[in-house]
């Protein structure tokens, strides 16, 4: 019953998110809320810059929906007879979810940024966004989501402050490909899934389930080729979801081997982790902007090699299922190979650089 559940939290959010999208385009075609085509970009012509909005829209309708009829339902004979399991969990509903519309707000916060930076069209200073984006992390992080485990609460509120404002612009520098930060994001919300249903977080299970829908439904116009950006507004949306949801998870269980799980968020999400630190050493390294875009993203380097889009894009999918599937892993295996499954992550991300570095240099 439960993992029927799961599925149709998952097809609410697809189907809402799938709907929303005709809509959206046009809207922002007669509004210009485009992104159009320049030098370091690979699209030719004006794209819509709405598909934010479908995926957080989604997102918000199927969990907030869902938590009122639960709430409305769950004291009925009906409900009471056909949906024990659920019922029973009802109590622990009261105690998450303070914290739950907490991550609604600053999701909110996130995405409405960043729709106001699509709207009008990087007018507002890179300062002002990043104030604005440590604002809403800190708050968040004060009233209670945060890691626990550094020595004192002032070190886990600035942790989890510059892992969320940095998660969020991680994702917002891996949008530059059709379908690429859509993708990268089903995959790691249905790794986290799995992982929150293994270890019976029930909860954040149905939140990555909504997550993932909500992406999926979106994927399908944005793949290559696009009809429409998810933008600032979906990309900080996702990378702020990501940080949130990561620092309240729990990944090591009783049967552990040793703390090494904590590592998981860290290679789950490490496509677009990778692809910000490859891109900050460049530009450093070439003493060129660190905030003026250009193309020397992981993806970009990947079409530098002779790749096609779709090619690229796929490449990168497999990464981040590789990497991210193996470390769900962590919690269940021993000590040694807790340390090959990091090791193996190294290697991997260490052939890519070389690989890409080869390229570049024969190019």
């Amino acid at each position: 019953m439960r993992n029927l559940l799961y599925a149709l939290v998952f097809t609410e959010a697809f189907l809402i998110s799938l709907a929303l999208i005709p809509f959206l385009i046009r809207f922002a075609l007669k509004w210009n809320i485009v992104d159009n085509p320049g030098e370091r970009k690979v699209h030719h012509t004006p794209k819509p810059l709405m598909g934010g909005v479908s995926i957080f829209t989604a997102f918000f309708l199927v969990v907030v929906g869902n938590l009122i009829g639960f709430y409305l339902l769950v004291r009925t004979p009906w409900v009471q007879l056909h949906f024990r399991p659920i019922v029973r969990i009802f109590p622990l509903l009261n105690l998450v979810l303070p914290k739950l519309l907490l991550i609604l707000a600053g999701g909110f916060g996130f995405h409405l940024l960043g729709l106001v930076d699509d709207i009008f069209k990087n007018r507002i200073s890179y300062k002002i966004k990043f104030l604005a984006q440590f604002l809403i992390a800190t708050l968040v992080a004060l009233a209670g989501i945060r890691i626990s485990f550094m020595p004192n609460n002032t070190w886990d509120i600035i942790i989890t402050v510059i892992w969320i404002v940095g998660l969020s612009n991680s994702f917002n520098l891996l949008d530059n490909l059709d379908g690429l930060t859509a993708g990268v994001s089903i995959i790691s919300a249905l790794i986290f899934f799995g992982i929150a249903v293994l270890q019976g977080q029930i909860f954040f299970a149905f939140i990555l389930a909504a997550l993932a829908g909500a992406c999926l439904g979106f994927l399908i116009y944005n793949f290559h080729p696009s009809e429409l950006f998810m933008g600032d507004s979906g990309s900080l949306f996702l990378g702020y979801m990501f940080g949130v949801l990561t620092v309240m998870g729990s990944y090591v269980v009783r049967s552990s081997a040793s703390l090494l799980p904590v590592a998981i968020p860290v290679l789950v999400l490490s496509v677009p982790l990778y692809d910000t630190f490859s891109v900050m050493f460049i530009r450093l390294r070439e003493h060129r902007p660190l905030f003026l875009g250009d193309k020397s993203h992981f993806s970009h380097r990947l079409l530098a090699l002779g790749m096609g889009h779709r090619q690229a894009v796929i490449f990168i999918y497999l990464v981040s299922f590789g990497v991210g599937a193996a470390a769900m892993l962590l919690p269940y295996i021993s000590l040694v190979g807790s340390w090959i499954i990091l090791i193996q992550a190294v290697i991997i991300y260490t052939l890519i650089t070389i690989l890409v570095l080869i390229g570049r240099r024969g190019k």
